[in-house]
């Protein structure tokens, strides 16, 4: 049981997409576990896509931008996991116009200077097979929080993927042509968490 208790806590890390992110996970169980250890921010990823829309949208770009964790650790006493990244680390990746595009979503899109960090922190864990989760928690992202819920298996390393709306968090996106070419409102993040030593 206490093997299984650990599982479920390993697991959980693997929840928090973006940029300054805080995930913090309360676990039922009293048995002792060992001191917090890092997350490994080499290679642990995270992956931000976002689409095209519009009527021209076969005109516009889809776009890819790596998400690098800074800093985090889990906390095998307590049951709590977190881990941020920094806002102005995020980079678009190669593609036709990365520079003007990269400036945008800086600039105009998380405004990186004033909102330097995303957080999430779970409200709850749901079990939906042995080696799948559900968790549902507050994304805080452009100074706005929502509630999203992310979805996760372990394979060894715990991968997953959240899809919510920009202009949940109060993010126009952008629309060139009189919004004929635009960057779809709706994000997918997919990320794979590992734990360090």
């Amino acid at each position: 049981m206490k093997g299984f208790a650990r599982r479920i806590l390993i697991l959980n890390l693997s929840l928090a997409p973006l940029s300054g992110l805080r995930l913090v996970v309360s676990m039922g169980s009293s048995a002792a576990f060992a001191a917090p250890r890092p997350i490994d921010t080499v290679r642990s990823k995270i992956t931000v896509h976002v689409g095209k829309a519009g009527l021209f949208s076969a005109a516009g770009h889809e776009h890819e931008v790596s998400a690098p964790i800074a800093e985090g650790a889990m906390d095998e006493v307590s049951g709590n996991i977190w881990f941020r990244v920094e806002a102005a680390k995020l980079m678009v990746f190669p593609e036709k116009d990365q520079v003007q595009v990269q400036s945008t979503m800086q600039q105009s899109l998380l405004e990186s200077a004033k909102f330097a960090e995303i957080r999430f922190e779970s409200v709850s864990i749901r079990n939906i097979d042995i080696a799948r989760w559900t968790v549902t928690g507050n994304l805080t992202l452009h100074g706005n929080t929502r509630r999203i819920s992310l979805k996760c298996i372990s394979i060894p390393a715990y991968v997953g993927a959240a899809i919510f709306r920009q202009t949940q968090f109060g993010i126009r996106p952008v629309s060139v042509a009189g919004g004929a070419v635009k960057v779809k409102d709706e994000v997918k993040i997919d990320f794979a968490i590992v734990p360090g030593k």
